[in-house]
């Protein structure tokens, strides 16, 4: 059955009207570069290692385009498929281990851009032009597929933009607490301020430099870059003990520090939301199923490590917000799902009831759930297996709905 998408309802009319960026047909590109006969999925294989970013084409036809991304390093690595700009993200795959490959499907309308490899998930990464020639095929789907698509596109533009402005308000209130020296308030309004952050980060990483602004942790800021952000508050209002502090005591930040840490949080916050409000943005379908999958990956790399929230230990609450926000991104896509493949869309369904099931034992947005901390290792284990056990499903996501 197709799933009912959450916190969606009467907000499609708040959208604008979106361009179909799916295509029906594209061409194969084989291992000399050509187009192959008959249609079909491009293919580009990525080879990341250290010092080495690596493609086995650098043009492809448009339309439908499939980066084989394999790690041939020692250090997990990243791939991003950027805009001409090199800011903005058209898509990513992200922890990709050493000796592992994953793939990206993206669907790409003729022009430049720009591929990167970001081993050790850390810097500017390694790039190269990459050029995407005009295939003959339009970038475009027809008949019902292209009205459910341009549907789903308008839906999910509709959460993000309610979303975001839940978030600019939550991070408001809890700024000026935060900066009044109100600790107390300011812990309670932590975590559910940062669930509407959770749901839609993948949002937020297509911006560039927002993501590091506002959600780096500590353990990946670059040596001698400036810290700011949740995690930069997150540690002052849970002050650590000198142990968990490499060793010496924590310093505070000032009344002064406090007021700049809070402004910027708001400032950044607010970018997002004008970005995402602005007339021309839009997102693809298939921008929208790899979103999908990026926000389980969060919850598997660090919402499950309890790496995310190492002072405060709300990472369930995080968990639950990656989780609500998947199940959106898939449940507006739903309906194309049933019709192509309807036995993944009830692996998918069960999949996810599980997860939300298995969450709901740990807590709800309106009681609060418990600390990460507490749970045991057997609740952890179990938890992670759930994820697992969806994540393969979502992983074939994105080439059933471009029909790739």
């Amino acid at each position: 059955m197709p799933r009912r998408p959450l916190a969606l309802v009467g907000l499609v009319a708040l959208a604008l009207p979106l361009t179909a960026c799916v295509p029906n047909e594209t061409a194969e590109v084989s291992a000399a570069g050509t187009a192959g006969a008959g249609g079909g999925t491009g293919t580009v294989t990525v080879s990341s290692t250290a010092d080495a970013c690596e493609l086995s084409e650098d043009t492809a036809p448009s339309g439908t385009l499939r980066f084989t991304v394999v790690n041939d390093g020692s250090d997990v690595t990243e791939f991003y498929l950027l805009a001409e700009d090199g800011l903005r993200v058209v898509s990513e795959v992200e922890n990709v281990g050493p000796g592992l490959s994953r793939d990206l499907v993206v669907q790409v309308a003729p022009g430049t851009y720009v591929a990167q490899c970001k081993p050790g998930m850390v810097g500017d990464g390694i790039r190269s032009d990459f050029t995407v020639t005009d295939s003959g095929t339009p970038v475009g789907p027809t008949g019902d597929v292209a009205e459910q698509l341009a549907a789903a596109e308008a839906s999910y533009l509709a959460y993000v933009r309610d979303q975001s402005g839940a978030l600019i308000a939550a991070t408001q209130e809890f700024a000026a607490a935060y900066a009044a020296g109100d600790d107390a308030t300011a812990r309670s309004l932590y975590a559910p301020t940062r669930v509407h952050w959770e749901r839609i980060e993948p949002v937020a990483e297509s911006f560039g430099d927002l993501d590091p602004l506002l959600d780096l942790r500590e353990a990946d800021l670059e040596e001698g870059a400036t810290w700011t952000g949740w995690h930069l508050v997150e540690k002052d209002l849970w002050q650590p003990a000198p142990e968990a502090n490499g060793g010496v005591a924590y310093t505070p930040l000032t009344p002064e520090q406090r007021q700049v840490a809070a402004d910027d949080l708001v400032a950044n916050t607010q970018r997002l939301v004008d970005q995402v409000n602005a007339q021309d943005f839009t997102v693809a379908a298939f921008q929208v199923s790899n979103g999908a999958k990026e926000l389980l990956d969060e919850v598997a790399t660090g919402k499950v490590t309890g790496e995310e929230e190492i002072w405060s230990h709300t990472d369930l609450w995080d968990f639950a917000a990656n989780v609500d926000g998947a199940d959106v991104a898939y449940g507006v896509l739903a309906d194309v799902v049933t019709e192509r493949d309807p036995e993944l869309a009830t692996e998918l369904t069960e999949r996810f009831d599980t997860l939300q099931g298995l969450l709901a034992q740990h807590g709800s947005y309106d009681a609060g759930f418990a600390g990460y901390d507490t749970l045991t290792d057997a609740q952890v284990k179990e938890l992670a297996a759930a994820v697992d056990a969806l994540s393969e499903p979502l992983s074939r996501l994105t080439a059933t709905v471009t029909g790739a």
